[in-house]
């Protein structure tokens, strides 16, 4: 067990602050954060001109150090020693909460081991801000993030949670939302209410809710050619439950493939898998039997 107290005093090294910047609207910068840049002594930056225009905004005159996914294992080791050496870092992305889709976890999870204090600011969430108005169910949610690029893969993944009760929320790009859209579709069918978000807080920002069927066709007609997007799609109403899934996922085969199945994935013996299909489909045992052995007559 490792316990932090994130503003005792004995502290000897310095602290890894975790600062979020505005998505969009710069007015949402908080006061506690632009407190913590104009204190630390460093800020790591994902791309140092865009954070740059940030602080010429508010003001402040600090060190920035590029800190990316291209460059986070050669530049650990030297943020670990500032850090033990006393000195206090502010980390940034490039809009919205670091770490979260973006550079950081590796960085934290060093911190952590080295015995540094990792301190997150609140702030600015493209996710969680357009959940909160898109209509969609609130209470639990599971966030995706960015998905794979090829189609075989998003639609792999998002089988994994076509039983899931929580709405979905994911990042996506504004040249592959159609395709997404298409995905989603095969995979929970047209009528699944979901949301697509665009340009949050800017002044371009764009709210369309619907059936994933009136998506696709909204988008047919009005292609998207630039934004931030965050698409959200309604979880299962009537979520099945282990077994019942387990099932659906073999009900497309025949009887002998059913009795097979079971038998190579649960290691069943041929006796074991016919009664636990007779029983799951409601059939009498020595149909499910013939049916495996393919013969006709009574089983012994």
């Amino acid at each position: 067990m490792q316990q932090q107290k994130s503003f005792a005093s004995e502290a000897t090294q310095g602290n890894l602050y975790l600062v979020p910047t505005p998505i969009g609207n710069l007015e949402d910068m908080t006061f506690r954060a632009l407190k913590v840049l104009q204190s630390v002594d460093l800020i790591l930056a994902e791309a140092t001109r865009h954070t740059q225009k940030l602080l010429n905004h508010f003001e402040i005159d600090k060190p920035q150090k590029s800190f990316h996914k291209y460059n986070t294992q050669e530049r650990i080791p030297e943020i670990l020693s500032l850090l033990e050496k006393g000195k206090d870092l502010a980390q940034v992305s490039d809009a919205g909460m670091p770490v979260i889709s973006d550079p950081g976890s590796e960085l934290v999870q060093a911190c952590l081991k080295a015995g540094i204090r990792v301190i997150p600011l609140p702030g600015a969430n493209a996710a969680l801000t357009g959940l909160i108005a898109s209509g969609l169910n609130s209470e639990a949610f599971t966030f995706i993030g960015f998905l794979p690029k090829k189609a075989k893969d998003r639609r792999q993944q998002l089988r994994g949670y076509q039983n899931a009760g929580e709405t979905l929320m994911i990042y996506e790009s504004p040249y592959r939302i159609s395709q997404t859209i298409e995905t989603a579709i095969e995979v929970f069918g047209p009528d699944r209410p979901a949301c697509v978000v665009r340009e949050l807080t800017k002044s371009y920002e764009e709210f369309n809710r619907g059936s994933l069927a009136e998506l696709r066709a909204y988008y047919q007609e009005n292609p998207i050619v630039k934004g931030e997007i965050c698409f959200y799609i309604e979880g299962n109403p009537h979520p099945k439950s282990a077994a019942e899934q387990l099932q659906a996922g073999i009900d497309h085969l025949p009887l002998k493939g059913q009795v097979e199945w079971w038998m190579e994935e649960e290691k069943l013996s041929s006796k074991e898998a016919i009664k636990k299909v007779a029983k799951n489909k409601g059939l009498k045992k020595q149909e499910v039997y013939q049916a495996y052995h393919e013969i006709g007559g009574e089983a012994p």
